[in-house]
């Protein structure tokens, strides 16, 4: 092929993309709704595409941006100069490395546990998993709510690390860190704060409860620089409070033939351009800049929250802070008005628009939390707001009285599942449960999510496993 029709073939695969820009899908991107800002960041990856951030003694500017990168997000959070840390790939490496830190520090022994509210993202369970921690959930209430006084009947001398988040990416949830930090600080346990969402946006939220190093006990945060700093995919920050603590976060040895190898995050060899990008776009809009686009965000959550209050048969969950919020059905009205998440996700998609459908979920010693919609705000949010709340309520009529879906019918079809599911015997239960052997997600997601819901959380684990893995198995160049 040439290098034309490389790039022709590139722009018709990426017709089948969700849109990345323009308001339409309200999860995974974070547009700013400044054109020049893409432009600028495209640039400042380009200017280092051929780098190595591996070594910044090779690479200079790496080190430059990386500090100033660094000590601007500190400057949100209000760190002071013992809070120290480095650029990440983003904010799982952020959280696995919070939790590796804290795995090395702790001095006790058998089996470190993390504890955390129910809501903790996703990514903690995976570094309790990958580092050997046993985590330790703590219930929630219906509305994503964690009791601090339930956090702190945890602690004991085997908790290496507690997490708590600003806020909870499933219902927008700020946890009570000032309340658990006293107690953890007064115990020498260490509290990490997963801002990995709204550390570039509540800074600039109003009438908020200390979340960040201005509580003494917080000993690490991480914030997205690609979620409300706006940069490409690939761009985090974790921060430790102490010199000591952020140098038990790296990797080095010199004990093979080769050159000394000190690997501050868990990526050796790594790309400089998100990092270039986010520094560029931060020396660009400066904490004014930041502000200004926060200030559009909160006003579009406003004028969203308002609108979910006004359809009936639909309710806010909690009171979301920041810019994101989670829709559930109004359980206080009768059957017949009433209005199942995943099914008006499934419409409002129809109008163009893409929300995230998120399951139902079983907590042990606490209620089930329910199916909900998620909305992420961004910036430019605003300028779709007119065509944005009517298909809200339009796709909310159609889908008023239509009972959830349910996946009865189809585990009645599962018979025996063995122990240990193979990668065939996974596609054919995904053929069987109308997933095209894996190949293929359905139009409609509510009946696949009720699946998620119904499935003993291993099998239903392995089968998304087998989905996604055959998405991505190797096919000759076209």
């Amino acid at each position: 092929m040439t290098p034309e029709e490389v790039l022709a073939r590139l722009t018709e695969l990426r017709r089948a993309d969700a849109p990345t820009h323009g308001g339409r899908v309200l999860s995974y991107v974070y547009d700013s709704g400044r054109p020049e800002l893409d432009a600028l960041a495209a640039e400042a990856a380009r200017l280092v595409q051929p780098l190595n951030a591996l070594d910044p003694t090779t690479f200079g500017s790496v080190a430059v941006m990386e500090r100033e990168v660094v000590g601007f997000v500190r400057d949100l959070v209000h760190g002071g100069p013992d809070v120290v840390g480095n650029a990440t790939s983003g904010g799982t490496e952020s959280c696995l490395l919070a939790v590796h830190t804290a795995r090395r520090v702790w001095r006790g022994e058998g089996t470190p546990r993390l504890v955390a509210p129910a809501t903790v993202h996703a990514a903690f369970h995976k570094a309790a998993e990958y580092f050997g921690l046993h985590l330790d959930l703590v219930p929630v209430d219906a509305d994503g709510a964690v009791s601090a006084t339930d956090v702190v009947d945890l602690l004991a001398a085997d908790v290496a690390l507690v997490v708590l988040s600003a806020p909870s990416y499933p219902h927008g949830v700020l946890d009570p860190v000032g309340e658990v930090a006293e107690a953890t600080s007064a115990r020498g346990i260490a509290l990490h704060v997963d801002a990995c969402f709204g550390g570039l946006a509540l800074p600039f939220w109003p009438d908020l409860p200390e979340w960040d190093f201005r509580v003494p006990g917080v000993t690490s945060l991480s914030a997205d620089l690609h979620k409300f700093g706006y940069a490409p995919k690939g761009a985090s920050v974790l921060l430790q409070r102490g010199r000591n603590r952020h140098r038990a976060q790296y990797f080095a040895t010199t004990r093979w033939p080769g050159y000394p190898v000190v690997n501050p995050t868990l990526l050796g060899s790594k790309p400089a351009g998100p990092l270039a990008a986010a520094w560029a776009i931060v020396n660009v809009l400066g904490p004014e800049g930041f502000a200004e686009l926060a200030d559009s965000c909160r006003r579009s959550t406003r004028i969203l929250i308002d609108e979910v209050a006004r359809i009936d048969g639909l309710r806010v969950v909690g009171s979301p802070v920041g810019p994101l919020l989670a829709v559930a059905t109004d359980e206080s009205n009768p059957a017949g008005r009433r209005v199942d998440p995943h099914h008006w996700a499934d419409e409002v998609r129809a109008e163009g628009f893409l929300l995230q459908l998120q399951p139902a979920s079983a907590q042990a010693g606490g209620p089930r939390l329910p199916r909900t919609t998620h909305l992420t705000v961004t910036p430019v949010t605003e300028r779709v707001l007119p065509e944005l709340l009517p298909a809200l309520a339009e796709a909310a009529d159609r889908a008023r009285g239509v009972p959830g879906a349910d996946a009865t019918g189809a585990l009645a079809t599962l018979g025996d599942v063995p122990e240990t599911v193979d990668a065939d015997t996974a596609a054919a239960l995904l053929t069987g449960f109308g997933i095209g052997g894996g190949g293929a997600l359905p139009d409609r997601l509510a009946p696949l999510l009720a699946l998620i819901e119904a499935l003993p959380a291993p099998l239903a684990e392995r089968l998304l496993t087998e989905l996604l893995a055959r998405l991505v198995e190797p096919t000759a160049l076209s």
